[in-house]
């Protein structure tokens, strides 16, 4: 049986982050992608490309008074991917190294800040 809903939690870097509850969180595990092409005699080859993963609509809880703000810009501009951590609702958790992507900005009256994360190789099941 399968079981959706939110995402709970987000480690960035070892920091722990709750995720709102309504967030519809979209997530590529990375790997590869295939594409059919044709040939001119009427057959296909199939070209792979390596996809990094990808975490999109995550809405992650900011506490101004521990510096979540000013620490999820820090991650942003650091050049090395840092370690990452989703925990879902099922209690599946998915682990990889990446970073931030976009821009971070606060919603002051959710007190949450949207997030794409990213990076290179697999999101793996833990």
């Amino acid at each position: 049986m399968s079981t959706g809903g939110s995402v709970q939690n987000c480690s960035i870097d070892g920091r722990g982050f709750a995720v709102a509850a309504d967030a519809d969180v979209t997530v590529n595990i990375g790997g590869l992608t295939n594409e059919v092409q044709a040939n001119g005699d009427g057959s296909t080859r199939t070209i792979k490309t390596r996809v990094p993963w990808s975490a999109s609509g995550l809405a992650l809880v900011i506490d101004e008074s521990r510096g979540d703000l000013e620490f999820l810009r820090e991650v942003a501009a650091r050049t090395e991917d840092v370690p990452i951590a989703l925990e879902f609702v099922s209690g599946t958790v998915r682990q990889g190294r990446g970073t931030i992507v976009d821009n971070v900005e606060l919603s002051s009256q959710s007190t949450t800040a949207p997030v794409t994360l990213s990076g290179p190789g697999k999101l793996e099941r833990q």
